[in-house]
């Protein structure tokens, strides 16, 4: 056997299978799978366990001889009664020995975790769930904003390092303590971390009623290739359409409101914009119109008026750009609405890719 692998010999130093053996087997890490599962709603499944206080991914120890892929699937059936596909892996992550704060008796020596994609299951799919007698006490569909407060700091990260990835359609991404080595726009400004905007308000197509207070308008600004324009705070990474509120210089015009506010907040221009429908807060009377339109060009990023802050710009289909929201069972409805807009508006459907950054002036 020719080895390069020890440290101060030579290249083309010669050693025995044994020898050889014995050197990768010093080196030797855990191995794990956990699985991310969430709800139609984009929240996750976590497990609440009997032997620590914080929440668990479904998952564990892969066993010797076992793939990562069939370590999976045997958890998921051990842990939650049920079996899904386990085809794609979101994540695989280094773990270093002194990141997860073992005890020394427990001598750590560092793990590679790979993190499946379990998908997103209907009402009747969850039914299915029958926990083990011990161990799994619980299981709770959270808001990705709440896995840094009930997982352990590391899993919070791969977590919702996978959670990126699966939104990014980018493949399987490499971590390392949670971390990704190549990170996206998500990743640097921490995406999902912050609590997703919250409109659980009914869906209407067709223009609000006259007697109704408009309190917002936004716009799925569509790119040629049927992605939209999305605007992320750096400061949180929350994610909103481009728009905002009427004011006095508008003249109760909404369609002026959403100029002057893409100009404000992107720096972006459109074509004459189709109304798609609203949303409606019935406490108070308040309705969110919902527009839709071609992108015609974009200028150089600068700061938003109101806030000060220079939002990134991201291109993601709107399917990705509904993941960004917590909308509630109507998101489904305003996505059926947004697509048949894009129809009218002679647009194609965009194909599954990663978001992208727009850091350029660009003109369509």
């Amino acid at each position: 056997m020719t080895t390069t692998s020890v440290p101060g010999e030579p290249p083309a130093t010669r050693m025995s299978d044994e020898a050889y053996g014995a050197l990768r087997a010093s080196a030797a890490l855990w191995a794990g799978t956990s699985v991310l599962i969430t709800n139609q709603l984009g929240q996750v499944l976590v497990q609440h366990v009997d032997y620590r206080d914080a929440c668990l991914l479904p998952g564990g120890a892969i066993d010797r001889g076992e793939s990562p892929a069939a370590s999976a699937t045997r958890e998921l059936m051990e842990e939650l009664g049920t079996t899904a596909p386990v085809v794609q892996c979101l994540a695989v992550d280094w773990v270093s020995p002194d990141s997860a704060g073992a005890p020394a008796v427990m001598r750590f020596p560092g793990e590679i975790l790979h993190v499946f994609d379990g998908g997103t299951w209907d009402d009747a799919r969850i039914g299915e769930i029958r926990l083990p007698p011990s161990e799994i006490t619980a299981i709770e569909f959270v808001e990705p904003a709440r896995l840094p407060s009930l997982l352990s700091p590391p899993d919070a990260r791969r977590a919702l390092s996978a959670l990126r990835a699966r939104l990014n359609s980018g493949g399987t991404v490499v971590l390392e303590n949670g971390h990704p080595i190549a990170p996206t726009v998500l990743d640097r400004l921490g995406v999902l971390q912050s609590a997703r905007p919250t409109y659980h308000y009914p869906w209407h197509l067709g223009p609000a009623p006259h007697d109704l207070t408009v309190k917002q308008v936004w716009a799925w600004l569509f790119a040629p290739d049927g992605r939209v324009l999305v605007l992320l705070d750096p400061r949180t990474g929350v994610a909103v359409l481009p728009g905002g509120t009427p004011e006095e210089e508008d003249q109760r015009d909404p369609e002026a409101t959403l100029r002057r506010e893409v100009e404000e907040e992107a720096a972006a221009r459109f074509r004459s914009p189709l109304l798609v429908g609203h949303v409606t807060d019935p406490a108070v009377r308040r309705g969110h119109l919902r527009y839709a339109a071609a992108l015609t060009g974009i200028d150089a990023a600068r700061p938003d008026p109101a806030t000060g802050h220079t939002y990134a710009r991201i291109l993601a289909t709107p399917e990705q750009a509904m993941e960004l929201f917590d909308w509630g069972p109507a998101a489904a409805d305003q996505l059926s609405a947004v697509h048949q807009a894009r129809r009218q508006l002679g647009i194609p459907r965009a194909a599954g890719q990663p978001v992208t950054q727009l850091t350029d002036p660009a003109a369509w």
